[in-house]
């Protein structure tokens, strides 16, 4: 399933868009493989989905979070920037910068958002969402 930011939906509304991921998982794909044809919103693709364990690509092609909103997750997830770059920042007022192989652990409830990410290249993330026991 696919799924994207919209201002008017807001974060992750479910819209099939572009069919990349495999509905069988017998069946090789790649996650460096991108549709030609990008939405303006950033796209959230899901792997594999089980009641453990949400694991998702997001494509990300120059946006950011919306000026004052901030990621607030009910789970735990681990991100990694496969392609890109990308800077995060903290409610606290930290900020991460990220390049390719750069990964974190965002606990559940962490406020962050996403203050920029590269559309040359663009930048794609594997993300795990979990909870921890």
């Amino acid at each position: 399933m696919t799924s994207f930011y919209t201002s008017n939906a807001g974060w992750k509304s479910e819209v099939d868009l572009l069919p990349i991921t495999n509905e069988k998982m017998d069946s090789k794909t790649n996650i460096f493989q991108i549709s030609s044809q990008l939405p303006d919103q950033e796209l959230f693709e899901t792997l594999l989905q089980t009641k453990d364990i949400l694991i998702e690509r997001i494509i990300s092609t120059g946006q950011s979070t919306p000026p004052g909103q901030w990621y607030d997750q009910e789970t735990d997830e681990w991100v990694i920037l496969l392609q890109g770059k990308a800077q995060l920042s903290y409610e606290n007022g930290r900020t991460v910068d990220l390049l390719p192989g750069d990964y974190l652990l965002l606990k559940a409830h962490e406020k962050h958002r996403v203050e920029a990410t590269s559309s040359d290249p663009i930048c794609i993330w594997l993300a795990i969402h979990f909870t921890s026991r």
